[in-house]
């Protein structure tokens, strides 16, 4: 019986051993074949940190690997990759998502599953909002926090009749609706005199162009990204939508987008973006000598928030000294982590992080779009109290 019970308790060291020696597996879900633009810089970005996590030992003394699967720009194939790799992979935690209507997809999957997941890139409010659960958190500035920080510009603006032209999907809808809010709070005389919603991927430019000319708007408030955003700009360009109207544009200062459009890229717009190349703070400077040195190209925005999601899933395991789900949960409540662009931290009342955006204006420099006159805004001043949250957020 001693010896059985030696033997036992020897099976218990070796498996606890084995279990310390394995990996930690970070399971990912994205649309890489379908926005490849953003997401090839974004999974560098995430390569990038867990090499530095593993090469400082990393995480509760195991090696830290990452597991990545294409979603096919599919809820439901995000769902079932998402069943594989909890199932057949067992990873210990869940990340990823760049549409929206995805992100909500997998928001419902963590809820229903009882898994942590962090959302790194998906933009619509009601991922921490009126679909919020415990187990969900988001990196990203949402699109309420994106669009609050250009209304004082777009107020400032004084136009009167705008015009709306977004993706007729999840993040578009909810842009477009958190604009026309948000502006008419800050300039109640203002008037919405177009709207084109145009299917995500399959923008006839042409026709939306057109459309706008003939609202005759004194500004346009544009949400189109990636390939539709750069058919819409050479059609703008070609038919001179742009020479007397004000345009303020989500997105359009991320070089993803911008650099595609090389001489078409347009002056004078309001962006949200990531101006890499004026960025002077020593936490930006580390990442992108680290960045260039590993893969000998600049970073996009997407390289930014793939590490970061990494590097706080990592601040989250050691925070909580364990990848248990409801030791996760309480670890990224409040959860304090370094990014690229300074201190951010993720909010107990809604799971928000505060990471930030810059906010500048475009300027067609030598055949190449850049961003001018950018200032880092702080997404912590651009989120409702926690009184309001309680109002927008389900009880968890």
């Amino acid at each position: 019986m001693r010896r059985s019970l030696l033997a036992g308790a020897a099976g218990l060291v070796l498996a606890a051993g084995a279990q310390a020696q394995g990996t930690l597996k970070i399971g990912e879900i994205n649309s890489y074949k379908a926005q490849p633009a953003f997401l090839e810089p974004y999974k560098k970005g995430m390569e990038l940190a867990v090499d530095e996590i593993n090469a400082s030992g990393g995480l509760l003394g195991r090696k830290v690997e990452l597991l990545t699967r294409d979603d096919n720009a599919n809820p439901g194939d995000a769902v079932r990759a998402a069943e594989e790799l909890l199932t057949r992979e067992k990873v210990d935690v869940l990340t990823g998502s760049f549409l929206s209507n995805i992100g909500l997809a997998l928001t419902d999957f963590a809820k229903q599953k009882k898994t942590f997941f962090l959302a790194g890139e998906p933009l619509t409010d009601k991922i921490v909002w009126a679909d919020g659960n415990r187990y969900t958190f988001r990196l990203r500035p949402s699109t309420y926090m994106q669009v609050a920080m250009l209304t004082p510009g777009m107020a400032a603006m004084k136009k009167k009749r705008w015009a709306l032209v977004y993706p007729n999907y999840e993040y578009g809808q909810s842009a477009a609706e958190t604009f026309k809010k948000l502006l008419k709070a800050a300039q109640p005389d203002v008037e919405f005199v177009a709207e084109q919603a145009t299917p995500l991927g399959k923008v006839d430019a042409g026709s939306v162009v057109q459309a706008l000319a003939d609202a005759k708007p004194d500004a346009i408030f544009n949400v189109l990204f990636g390939a539709d955003l750069a058919k819409f700009v050479r059609e703008g360009n070609t038919r001179g939508l742009f020479k007397s109207i004000s345009v303020a544009s989500l997105l359009t200062g991320e070089p993803e987008y911008m650099d595609p459009l090389k001489d078409d890229a347009p002056n004078g717009w309001l962006v949200t973006g990531y101006p890499w190349y004026g960025i002077k703070t020593p936490a930006h400077d580390a990442f992108l000598k680290a960045y260039e040195a590993k893969f000998k190209d600049y970073p996009r925005l997407g390289s930014v928030v793939g590490y970061s999601a990494i590097k706080s899933i990592a601040a989250g395991v050691k925070k909580a000294g364990s990848t248990d789900t409801d030791k996760m949960v309480a670890a990224f409540s409040g959860l304090q982590v370094d990014s690229p662009f300074g201190p951010i931290s993720y909010r107990p009342e809604d799971h928000q992080s505060t990471m930030g955006a810059y906010v500048g204006l475009t300027k067609n420099e030598g055949g190449k779009g850049v961003m001018v006159d950018f200032q880092y805004m702080d997404g912590a001043k651009y989120l409702p109290n926690a009184a309001e949250v309680k109002k927008l957020r389900p009880a968890d």
